[in-house]
């Protein structure tokens, strides 16, 4: 009963906030007869909702209980003064990412009108391999992790994504030398994603903070707030933020 209710939450996503029973059936692999009987369980518990139009989402019950036991919860609260700070000056997007599986976890994001395209969204994911933010928290994940990333397909989401194993290695070492990821047109032709780790207790990696800005020459120069920005945070947490390096040209 458990795995199948699991089922039907994760059938949600941030682009498909509302679904038919028929499309929560296909996308949890269970019968239509049974999605039903458990949506209408889940909503009489305030777990799920029904609109006007009988689409059905994340109820506010399930919200509420999230909030009460996310684990982010404290990351993001000693994180979000700062990058309100940040975002007045940057003036296009402010992102908090954490590793999730093998995924990058957004818990986090702050924009403005006229921003540069950033599809990144709060609980969005994106490939490690990919982003800024991945590229940040796989540098400083297990080996185990960065052998499973390195030995399956990259896919490219734009010609300047990294897809060659080679050089995901050497881009990982870069990473964690200069203490920066900077990803110019890798997850959008017109937008360059920079983001710096966040440490917490013990000088742990526990989160990557990041900036999407427009793929110009300017871009780099926003580093050096990125990273007092991630020092401030690290500083709540108990720990600091590591040194910037800019790459060479």
């Amino acid at each position: 009963m458990l795995s199948r209710a699991v089922r039907i939450f994760g059938a949600f996503d941030p682009e498909n906030p509302a679904l038919t029973l028929t499309e929560i059936s296909r996308r949890a692999c269970l019968p239509l007869a049974t999605t039903g009987r458990m949506v209408d369980e889940l909503v009489r518990h305030g777990l799920l909702q029904r609109d006007a139009r009988r689409y059905v989402r994340i109820g506010v019950r399930m919200w509420e209980l999230a909030q009460r036991a996310s684990p982010t919860l404290d990351l993001r609260e000693a994180a979000m003064p700062f990058m309100e700070d940040a975002q007045a000056v940057v003036g296009h997007s402010t992102q908090l990412g954490v590793l999730d599986g093998e995924e990058v976890l957004f818990v986090e994001r702050l924009s403005a009108p006229g921003a540069v395209v950033n599809i990144t969204k709060i609980a969005g994911r994106l490939p490690l391999h990919a982003s800024s933010a991945g590229l940040v928290l796989l540098a400083h994940a297990p080996a185990e992790l960065q052998d499973r990333i390195l030995t399956r397909p990259l896919p490219a989401m734009t010609p300047d994504t990294i897809t060659d194993p080679a050089m995901l290695r050497a881009t990982l070492a870069e990473v964690r030398q200069r203490g920066c990821a900077f990803c110019p047109g890798h997850i959008h032709p017109d937008a360059t994603g920079i983001a710096v780790p966040v440490r917490g207790a013990g000088d742990r990696v526990v989160a990557a903070l990041g900036f999407v800005v427009p793929n110009d020459e300017q871009a780099w120069w926003r580093t050096g707030l990125l990273q007092a920005t991630a020092r401030g945070i690290g500083r709540r947490l108990g720990a600091g933020a590591a040194t910037v390096t800019r790459p060479s040209p």
